[in-house]
């Protein structure tokens, strides 16, 4: 799946999380419920989903 995209949708709030998830779903343009980003699939961040996966729902893009 290297070299792609993923869809990935926030479904778990940051409230009591530690501040480094936080800033994790900032890195990710994620900081509100529900609201979906289009990222690259990079070791980078697979790495940021993999920290926050509880909070995250991954999908992969499909290429036109």
């Amino acid at each position: 799946m290297s070299g792609g995209k993923l869809k990935i949708t926030q479904i778990g709030s940051p409230i009591g999380r530690p501040a480094d998830q936080r800033a994790t779903l900032v890195r990710l343009g994620l900081n509100k419920l529900h609201r979906t980003r289009i990222v690259e699939d990079t070791p980078a961040n697979r790495g940021r989903i993999e920290k926050v996966r509880h909070l995250l729902r991954v999908e992969p893009v499909e290429s036109a």
